[in-house]
C-alpha cells in the first residue's frame, strides 16, 4: 500500500516524543513492501535540533507554508491508499480536510497524545490539530491511549470506530551496548519536561536524590526550570539523539518512568520509553497506573513505586536483581511490543477498521499466544 502521513516532526527528536516512534513503525512498514510519504511543516524549532535530513524507508516532505504544499500532497494522495493524521500536527486541521476529501480506501486519525487532548476539550480549549467537526469522518480513530479513552474519543469528538496503537520499540535501535561512564548512574530518567509529570519526577528521582547522596543519579531531557535546585549527585544533559538512547539505558542498572498526571489518571497509557529501556535490558522503575499490568508484570518485569519511599526501597535493591529484573523486562518488550508487532496491528486495522473496547484483554492474549 502507499500510506501518507501528516505530523508533527520525524526529522528531529528534539522534545519530541513522536519522532522516534514513527521512525520505527516506518521502518518496519517499509520492511513490509509498503510505500511511505510523511508531511512535516519545517518549523525553525525543529529545523534547529534537525538528527535527520532524510530517511531511506520513508520520503520525507518538509515545507513552510501549507498553501504552497497542499496541491504536491493531493497529488500524492490521489494515487494513495490510506491517509492518516496524527496529533500535533502543525496543519491538522487543513491535512484533516484534506485526507477526508481525497479519494482514500481508508482514512485514519491517530491521536498519540489522547489524555492532552481530552484534558483540553473538558478545559473548555481549542485544540488546533482537530477539525471543530470532530472525528466522525474518519473511518478509524487510533489512540495511544486505551481504556476510557476509546470511549471518550467518540462522546467528545464523534469518533465513530477507535482502537488503541500502543507504544513499541525498534530493536534495531534499542538493544544492550556497552555501559558509558558519562552516563553511568543508580538511576536514570530520559524524557522532556512536562508540568503535569514534574511532580511524579520530583518524588521518584529529585527528592530520593536528597535522600540519598552517596547514589548518582542522571536527568537527561530539555526545557527543564530551576535544575541548579537540583542536589549534585544529578547530573542533567539536555538532550541525547536517538542513536545515543541505548547507551544511556544501558549505562544504568534501573532507569525511571514518570507519567504525565492527564495519562496517569487516564491508565492504559505505556510511554515508548518504557519499552525502549526494557529492550535494553534495564530494570524500570515506574509510577502507578491502571493497566500497566497488562504490558510488564510487577516486581518480575518491573518495578512500581508511587512514593518517595518506595523510590528509595527500589533503589537500593540488590543489583544482580535489578538485572535479573531487566532481562525479563528485556524478554516482555521483545516479545509483546516491538514496532514490527504494531505495524502488523495497524495494518490489520487498516484493512479491516474495527471498534475495540476491551485493549487490555488483547494484549494480555497476544502474550499468552492465544
Amino acid at each position: 500500500m502507499k500510506i501518507v502521513f501528516f505530523g508533527l516532526s520525524i526529522s528531529s527528536a528534539w522534545g519530541n516524543g513522536h519522532a522516534t516512534l514513527l521512525r520505527g513503525l516506518f521502518r518496519a512498514l517499509y520492511s513490509k513492501g509498503h510505500e511511505l510519504h510523511f508531511f512535516e511543516r519545517d518549523t525553525p524549532y525543529y529545523a534547529a535540533h534537525r538528527d535527520v535530513q532524510s530517511l531511506p524507508y520513508v520520503k520525507l516532505h518538509l515545507f513552510s507554508d501549507w498553501t504552497q504544499t497542499r496541491k504536491k500532497a493531493e497529488a500524492i494522495l490521489a494515487s494513495a491508499d490510506v491517509g492518516i493524521v496524527t496529533s500535533y500536527c502543525a496543519d491538522g486541521v487543513a491535512a484533516c480536510e484534506l485526507v477526508l476529501s481525497s479519494r482514500l480506501s481508508r482514512t485514519l486519525f491517530y491521536d498519540m497524545d489522547t489524555p492532552v487532548t481530552l484534558s483540553r476539550l473538558e478545559r473548555g480549549e481549542r485544540v488546533e490539530y482537530l477539525p471543530l467537526s470532530g472525528l466522525a469522518g474518519f473511518d478509524l480513530v487510533l489512540s495511544y491511549t486505551g481504556g476510557a479513552a476509546l470511549e471518550r474519543l467518540k462522546t467528545r469528538l464523534d469518533a465513530t470506530r477507535t482502537a488503541a496503537l500502543y507504544g513499541w520499540v525498534d530493536p534495531d535501535i534499542h538493544h544492550r551496548v556497552p555501559a558509558s561512564a558519562q552516563f553511568s548512574a543508580d538511576l536514570s530518567y530520559l524524557g522532556t519536561y512536562a508540568a503535569d509529570r514534574q511532580q511524579a519526577l520530583e518524588r521518584m528521582l529529585v527528592e530520593p536524590a536528597r535522600a540519598l547522596p552517596s547514589r548518582t543519579f542522571v536527568i537527561a531531557g530539555a526545557m527543564y526550570p530551576n535544575t541548579d535546585a537540583w542536589p549534585p549527585n544529578i547530573r542533567h544533559f539536555a538532550h541525547v539523539v536517538p542513536h545515543g538512547h541505548s547507551g544511556f539505558y544501558s549505562s544504568s542498572p534501573l532507569t525511571l518512568n514518570a507519567t504525565r498526571g492527564a495519562m496517569a489518571a487516564m491508565g492504559y497509557c505505556p510511554s515508548g520509553r518504557l519499552f525502549e529501556a526494557a529492550a535494553c535490558g534495564t530494570a524500570v522503575l515506574s509510577d502507578w497506573w491502571e493497566g500497566l499490568d497488562t504490558f510488564f508484570t510487577p516486581d518480575s518485569e518491573i518495578l512500581i513505586a508511587n512514593t518517595t519511599a518506595d523510590a528509595i526501597s527500589q533503589i537500593s535493591r540488590d543489583r544482580a536483581l535489578l538485572e535479573f529484573i531487566g532481562a525479563r523486562a528485556r524478554e516482555r518488550a521483545l516479545d509483546c511490543h516491538t514496532a514490527a508487532i504494531r505495524a502488523d496491528r495497524l495494518l490489520s486495522l487498516i484493512e479491516s477498521p474495527r471498534d475495540e473496547r476491551d485493549e487490555a484483554e488483547q494484549v494480555e492474549a497476544a502474550f499468552r499466544g492465544a
